[in-house]
């Protein structure tokens, strides 16, 4: 691994005890970077979400890599903290991050149900009380609470601005640097209407997604003159959590991993775009 092409590196991957995460911190070791793997999985709580931090980096270790598990729940600022200092007391200063948490939380009662209904809103009205806004029994705005939207925003999108402000400093004195923003294709759903009867609409989870490109693309712009990228991948095709196999989307993030600001930065990519960048833009891959 001295030789990988990531070797010398310091990486951080969040959510990286299972899925997507799991796949890049496992590549990033075998290309020789030492991997800070984090994520709040110290056990397997649900059968149908298996792995743990402690799994992954113990996999890493027995494969002649480095690794270090860092329990971080990344909606708490003090873990954020926390793990950026583990990490570079651990391995030395942190030049390669990938924000890759993420959640959905499920739809709860909105006003629909509640005592908190917009005044003057009759509370047993017929159009109240059948109102339903789910499509495909993803929660819409009268199922989802505040705080269940909230909460998205602050997993996906205000820990990955805390973590750059922590790490940046030290990739701008080192002059190199590399950030990862994990996306998806729900960051543009629905496009403009009008809108058939079932049109997805992921509000929560698509909309924290939309606002991290935008995110990439404005950091990206402030740090390029100092040797750091910043980028954000989305997979071509679907993939499920715990995760169908992985591997062209952790090549993909290597590569990015490796750009040059004069190249390639504040790009939002498709994996298919990294791999095969001949084929042009080709978006989400639907067949």
């Amino acid at each position: 691994m001295a030789d990988g092409r990531l070797a010398g590196r310091v990486a951080i991957v969040t959510g990286a005890s299972r899925g997507l995460g799991r796949a890049m911190a496992e590549r990033f070791a075998a290309e020789g970077a030492a991997v800070v793997v984090a994520a709040r999985s110290e056990a397997v709580w649900d059968e149908r979400l298996p792995g743990t931090i402690h799994e992954v980096a113990e996999t890493i270790r027995a494969q002649g890599g480095q690794a270090l598990a860092v329990r971080c729940d990344v909606g708490r600022d003090e873990d954020l903290v926390r793990l950026a200092a583990e990490a570079e007391a651990a391995f030395g200063v942190v030049d390669l991050l990938v924000n890759n948490a993420a959640l959905t939380v499920p739809g709860g009662p909105g006003w629909v149900s509640s005592s908190s209904r917009p005044a003057g809103r009759p509370a047993d009205g017929e159009a109240a009380r059948r109102a339903d806004t789910r499509l495909a029994g993803v929660p819409g705005i009268l199922e989802m609470s505040l705080a269940g939207y909230q909460r998205h925003f602050q997993v996906g999108l205000f820990a990955a601005y805390r973590l750059m402000q922590l790490v940046l400093p030290g990739m701008i004195e080192k002059g190199r640097g590399a950030i990862l923003n994990i996306s998806s294709d729900a960051s543009r759903r629905p496009a403009e209407g009008p809108y058939a009867k079932d049109t997805p609409s992921f509000i929560a989870y698509g909309g924290n997604k939309a606002a991290l490109e935008h995110l990439t693309r404005g950091v990206a712009a402030q740090v390029a003159r100092y040797g750091v990228t910043v980028n954000s991948l989305s997979p071509s095709r679907a993939i499920d959590t715990p995760g169908q196999p992985a591997e062209e989307f952790a090549e993909a993030a290597v590569r990015l991993a490796l750009e040059a600001p004069a190249e390639r930065t504040g790009w939002n990519a498709y994996t298919q775009e990294v791999l095969r960048p001949q084929l042009g833009r080709t978006g989400f891959i639907y067949d």
